[in-house]
Formats: structure tokens, C-alpha cells, sequence
């Protein structure tokens, strides 16, 4: 697929990378030369300089021949006119465009081909605040990933010492849960990806995905860990764009105090929050959280733009006594090295927002994709069109199609007539038949697996 990224920022950086491994043809654009220069020493891509919404620059990045535009720049007005002008002066088949403004969202007539002719719009920051309120919802989990329209749910979880299947064997889950259906999907032990076996040992420290309904998860959930408290107390740190979008959705649930160092954004902020209390200062000052009691709080959330200010504040605020501490970190690269201790749960906005642009490069018909573990893992959730003629799945049990190693169909979602209420969720085993329709949810280790998975989806031609 010839692909084309306008924005060589975090966003764009990010796409770049989970994409230039799986033989794309990508172009990235950018005002900002040494950016550019930056990512092509890492990456085998090609990169043009100049602004993405010249006519000129599209044209140099081969916007004729693209099959996707990705507008992905700080600026929405740029990635508006740039969908425009690939649309009618080059006619690209598919313009997705990063908005930012809840007042352009909040018109999706904006969007339609008649005006800016985008496809399909993402919103980075209320995808992270959506995020964030999964994990206040659910404070025992690491993540918490929603497939088809929520119905399913893919949790990880730390295991801790105190859980009840510690030290006993996965297929010992039946015989403690008889009345609930689930399937690990994963285990990472001290980083490192464990296939799940029936007489694989769960141990202490061990990060398990599991896949259950949705009104199965805190069933699952008490076996391998013990249940906290529920959260009522948060405490944000910075008032930006998620910091502002995550009161707003969560202040009249809970108690919330928000932190900001700008004196206009705080008084920006308090005209618009009706329930939570807007304090100005700084994030990492000692004597401000402890007057604002931060020993109270179940949870303190680090949000601002800066990394540093991020860390810092949290492992204050957790010296300090916050229950809970949950950070923005922009380098993928620190997640792994300090979440798990003193700090609960550090997210790359990146990896959380990824999925959303790679639903639409996908090459079955994919309608959810997560991105997990900085690229190493993949969750995705397929439709499966055909019939046992042109599908290589459609009326095949699950240990008949030829998977590969690190690939686990963890559950199946199908639909019972056009009733979308009437949908079923099947938690898969050996013996599972996969049905024309059906939504299916494959956990896939390695990117090398992705294309593998995509093909067994795909059917013959003439069926579309």
C-alpha cells in the first residue's frame, strides 16, 4: 500500500513506524528538515520537505498515485485542505485527518465530500481521555480495550501475590469459575511473551491478557488478583487538552481536583467545569499537594506535555501518599522501565491512539485494531465474509485453520438476525466453527504474524 503521512510529529512518527515494517511504501511530509532527516536514518521511507497543504508538496509526495492520505500535522485547518486538495486535484481513495477542535467535531457536515472530503476524522486526545476512563473504572487493570461496540473486553492485569490462581495452572480456570467463560490470551513474563497453554503456571508478577464479556470481567478479574477499593478521589495534573476533556467526563462520577500552571487556562477551565475544583500552580510543588491533600487521593493522574513533570509529579504524589498513580509518557521507550513500581501505570499516547489509524490500513476487513506492548502485540477484531468456497475460515473449526504459532483467537462475536441485541459472545476453543459474519477477536505476537492473519481473512475475488 502506497501511503502517505503528513506530519512528521509524535503521531506521525508513531504511524510511520508501525507501518514501514510491513511492506507500505510510505512518504512523510514536513515543514521541519532535520525532523525529517531524523526519521529517515531510522526508517526505510521517503520524506519531502514543505507545507502539507501546498498543492505542490502533495503532488512531490506522489499524492496521484497514493491509496491513503494520512493528515496528521498539529494544525487542523492544514489537514482539512490538505483531504481537500487530495481529493479534487488527485482524487486519493482514502483521506483520514487528525482534529483536534471539538467545535469541527462537533459539525461532521464538515467533513463530507461536498466540503473538505475527509473519510474518516481521529481526535488523538479524546481517544487517550476515553482511555483513561476505562482504567478509573477498572482500577485493578493495566489496559482495557473494548471490541465489538463494548460487548467484549481484552484486560490486563498485574498478578499479584494474593490472587487466587498464583501458582496453579491456566486450565484450572473452568474448575474456580464454572458459571464464567474466559480465555488468556497472552502472558508477558519480565517482559518477554508466554504462549498460553493449559498447564501454563501463572506466577506472581505475571502480565495476563484476558478476553471475557463484558459482564464477566470482574468474575475474572477476583481470581487473579485482589479487588481495590473503588476510586472517588482523582487529582489531574495539568489542564490541556486530555487533562480538561478527562475532568469534563468524569467530574460529576467523582471527586476531582485539577492542576494547572497557566493563570488563563485555570480560569478558562473553572468557567467550564462545574464540579471540579481548578487550582493554579505547579504539578511538582511539594507544599501544594500536600494543602490540596493528595494523601486522600485514590488517584492522581499525570497529564501535561512534559515527560519529566509527569514522573516526577506522580512519584511525588505516591511518597505522598496518592493511592494510585497513572502518567502520560511520549517516550514508548520509558513505559517499560518505570511502570510497575512506584508508578502504577504509565501510558504512551501513541501506542493508546495508534489502533484508531490502523483499523483504516488493515488489509481484511478490520474494525478494531489495539496496538500493544509498543508495537510487539496486536489485538484486532475481524469480519468474516464469504462462504466455505472463497473464505479459508468460514466453516472451519478453529484447530483446522492454519494460524500462526503466535496468533490466539481469544472470541467471537455473532450476530442473531439483524438485532444487534441478539448478539452472542462466544469465548473460542479448539472445537470453535467460525461462521460467515461473525466478528473475530485474534490476538497476534509479532508484526511478521499481522499479514499472515490478513491473508486468512481475506476471500477470493468476486465476493465484494
Amino acid at each position: 500500500m502506497k501511503i502517505i503521512i503528513l506530519g512528521a510529529g509524535r503521531v506521525g512518527t508513531s504511524v510511520a513506524e508501525n507501518l514501514v515494517g510491513e511492506a507500505n511504501d510510505i512518504t512523510v511530509v514536513d515543514i521541519d528538515e532535520v525532523s525529517l532527516d531524523k526519521l529517515q536514518s531510522r526508517l526505510d521511507l521517503k520524506t519531502i520537505t514543505g507545507n502539507a497543504s501546498h498543492p505542490q508538496t502533495l503532488q512531490q509526495a506522489g499524492a496521484e498515485s497514493a491509496d491513503l492520505l494520512l493528515a496528521v500535522t498539529q494544525s487542523d485547518e492544514i489537514n482539512l485542505v490538505a483531504c481537500k486538495l487530495a481529493a479534487t486535484l488527485f482524487n486519493t481513495p482514502t483521506k483520514i485527518a487528525r482534529i483536534r477542535q471539538a467545535n469541527y467535531l462537533a459539525h461532521p457536515e464538515i467533513f463530507s465530500p461536498t466540503n473538505f472530503n475527509v473519510d474518516f476524522t481521529i481526535c488523538p486526545e479524546q481517544i487517550l481521555t476515553d482511555y483513561i476512563k476505562k482504567l478509573i473504572d477498572v482500577p485493578e487493570a493495566l489496559q482495557v480495550l473494548d471490541f465489538a461496540g463494548g460487548l467484549v473486553k481484552l484486560v490486563a492485569v498485574r498478578v499479584r501475590a494474593d490472587g487466587q490462581l498464583v501458582g496453579r495452572e491456566l486450565q484450572h480456570i473452568r474448575e474456580t469459575m464454572p458459571d464464567v467463560d474466559t480465555r488468556v490470551v497472552a502472558i508477558f513474563r519480565l517482559n518477554r511473551p508466554i504462549k498460553p497453554k493449559s498447564d501454563t503456571v501463572i506466577e506472581e508478577g505475571d502480565e495476563v491478557f484476558f478476553i471475557a464479556a463484558k459482564e464477566d470481567i470482574k468474575s475474572v478479574m477476583k481470581q487473579l488478583k485482589k479487588m481495590e477499593k473503588p476510586i472517588k478521589r482523582i487529582m489531574l495534573a495539568g489542564g490541556g487538552n486530555i487533562g480538561s476533556r478527562l475532568a469534563q467526563a468524569i467530574e460529576k462520577k467523582y471527586q476531582v481536583k485539577l492542576i494547572d500552571l497557566n493563570k488563563e487556562s485555570c480560569q478558562r477551565l473553572a468557567q467550564q467545569l462545574s464540579n471540579t475544583l481548578v487550582l493554579q500552580g505547579n504539578v511538582t510543588d511539594e507544599k501544594l499537594l500536600i494543602d490540596e491533600n493528595v494523601d486522600e487521593m485514590d488517584l492522581f493522574c499525570a497529564l501535561t506535555n512534559d515527560d519529566e513533570d509527569n514522573i516526577m509529579s506522580a512519584l511525588l504524589a505516591k511518597r505522598l501518599g496518592a493511592r494510585k498513580v497513572i502518567i502520560l509518557v511520549n517516550r514508548g521507550i520509558y513505559v517499560d522501565l518505570i511502570q510497575g513500581g512506584e508508578i502504577d501505570i504509565a501510558i504512551s499516547p501513541a501506542e493508546a491512539t495508534i489502533g484508531s489509524l490502523l483499523t483504516h490500513v488493515r488489509q481484511a476487513d478490520v474494525t478494531v485494531v489495539h496496538s500493544l506492548r509498543r508495537g510487539a502485540a496486536e489485538a484486532l477484531e475481524l469480519v468474516v465474509h464469504g462462504d466455505t468456497q472463497s473464505s479459508k475460515v468460514v466453516g472451519k473449526r478453529i484447530d483446522e485453520i492454519d494460524f500462526p504459532e503466535d496468533v490466539t483467537v481469544g472470541a467471537i462475536v455473532r450476530n442473531r438476525g439483524k438485532d444487534k441485541s441478539k448478539s452472542e459472545v462466544l469465548i473460542t476453543h479448539h472445537d470453535t466453527v467460525i461462521e460467515a459474519g461473525d466478528h473475530v477477536i485474534v490476538f497476534v505476537i509479532g508484526k511478521v504474524n499481522i499479514p499472515k492473519v490478513e491473508k486468512l481473512f481475506q476471500v477470493s475475488t468476486g465476493v465484494f
